[in-house]
């Protein structure tokens, strides 16, 4: 995304148009899809890509959440060691190790998705999972009163961004439905047992939210969701 000064008044509506970065994401990807069938391109180079779709457009700051986020629950440490680990800018050896897993895992999970209309209702949930994540950014309790997470939701119109968010969440939901009843069920229920998770382990472990457990929850909801998409074409085809 091209860079931005952020200011008060431009903060004050950024959560609630959070997920159009998603709707660039959903858009890149389907893209590539169609380019795929068109020159014939083979699933692991379509997977390849697809996993460095959403790093290009967003500059990997939420996989960045995701390792912070890792190597604080893996400390096993007290509140406010997490909360400093969390804002360390090293990377520890855990992280390391779980990254190396999810995007093995997510290229492998790509590497099964061959139609246009799963393809379809993966690009809706990376709309999804940033409508869920600024629905929590403004309705879950912040860990700190500072950092930047505290700074973009302390000056935001919170009931214009709750109904965006909203908006954005049950437009997503819609179309996944639409696209495949059986898939689009699966993935919006993944993604909201996702967010349950979210929220009992961050008010457990970190005592509420931050900016890096908002990114690790993306990468989270974002893979459940391909996976249940994944898992339920596949049991629909064993069903038929």
């Amino acid at each position: 995304m091209p860079g931005v000064e952020w200011r008060e008044e431009n903060r004050r509506y950024a959560l609630g148009f959070f997920p159009l970065v998603g709707a660039v994401i959903g858009g890149g990807f389907l893209l590539w899809r169609l380019v795929c069938d068109i020159l014939d391109i083979g699933q692991l180079l379509f997977a390849a890509i697809s996993v460095f779709i959403p790093i290009a457009v967003t500059g990997g700051i939420h996989l960045d959440g995701f390792c912070d986020v890792t190597d604080a629950r893996a400390s096993y440490a007290d509140r406010e060691k997490r909360l400093e680990i969390m804002s360390d800018p090293h990377i520890g050896a855990f992280a390391v190790i779980r990254l190396c897993l999810y995007l093995i895992v997510q290229t492998a999970l790509f590497s099964q998705i061959v139609s246009m209309k799963t393809a379809g209702v993966i690009s809706c949930g990376y709309i999804l999972s940033r409508g869920l994540s600024g629905l929590s950014a403004i309705i879950f309790r912040s860990a700190k009163s500072t950092g930047t997470l505290h700074s973009f939701v302390e000056p935001s119109h919170k009931r214009v961004t709750l109904g965006l968010a909203a908006f954005f969440i049950i437009a997503s939901c819609t179309a996944m439905i639409i696209s495949d009843t059986v898939q689009g069920i699966a993935c919006i229920a993944a993604a909201a047992l996702v967010l349950v998770y979210y929220r009992v382990s961050s008010y457990k472990s970190f005592g509420g939210i931050t900016g890096d457990l908002c990114g690790w929850f993306l990468q989270l909801c974002e893979i459940w969701i391909l996976a249940a998409a994944v898992f339920s074409e596949r049991i629909m085809e064993v069903l038929k």
